[in-house]
């Protein structure tokens, strides 16, 4: 069933710490107002007051603060406010909805270990009805360039998920790799390296086909 053409869209950005997610949301947001579109820029968690509160409260403390049971609830009801309150009214009225995060963030960070993919994706079912993006645009760049970006930008100030050791960020990265091959028709892989306006204009060509 065509989508109408005065439905807004939603685009989610993913990969793993220093991919440059959310330098290329805001050179991203910039070209499509160009383009005459009314654009959201948003994040996860947060995007909403209840979610923004629930990230402080996710991102801040010892690792240990929560269980890995305790962080996916937290994570789900932070989601489940957001679309509710920013995201679905922004689409209705039309808008081009970017978030810097959602739920493939969670399969990719929470889905280990205690928690499995179908775990995450069955809370994402209960609190926010199963809601996807149009598109994802996974940004993806070599583990050691990653970590120097990543060390550049936050110094030793990581928050409590960021600050996790190098074979956990691996996993998350291998599990981005591995939505994107089994969810071709969402996914988009981009790739993050080299000269931002070059990643910026990837990002625009993997969108080319929702465009007006």
């Amino acid at each position: 069933m065509p989508v109408p053409a005065d439905r807004g869209r939603f685009i989610s950005l993913e990969g793993g710490e220093g991919a440059g997610k959310s330098t290329q949301l805001r050179a991203l947001a910039a070209d499509l107002r160009a383009r005459g579109l009314d654009v959201v820029e948003t994040r996860e968690p947060g995007g909403s007051e209840g979610a923004e509160a629930i990230r402080t409260l996710l991102l801040t403390g010892g690792d240990d603060r929560w269980s890995p049971r305790a962080e996916a609830l937290l994570f789900a009801a932070a989601r489940a406010d957001h679309i509710e309150k920013t995201i679905r009214p922004a689409i209705a009225r039309g808008a081009w909805v970017l978030s810097d995060r959602f739920l493939d963030s969670s399969r990719a960070y929470q889905g280990q270990g205690d928690l499995t993919d179908a775990d995450i994706l069955t809370l994402h079912r209960i609190g926010s009805a199963g809601f996807l993006p149009d598109r994802t645009l996974f940004l993806t760049l070599p583990e050691q360039e990653a970590e120097t970006r990543a060390r550049a930008r936050d110094g030793d100030a990581s928050d409590r998920i960021g600050g996790r050791d190098r074979s956990f960020h691996r996993a998350v990265a291998d599990a981005f790799a591995r939505f994107a091959i089994e969810e071709p028709a969402r996914f988009r892989a981009i790739d993050a390296s080299g000269d931002a306006q070059a990643v910026t204009q990837r990002l625009l060509d993997a969108l080319a086909d929702l465009l007006p």
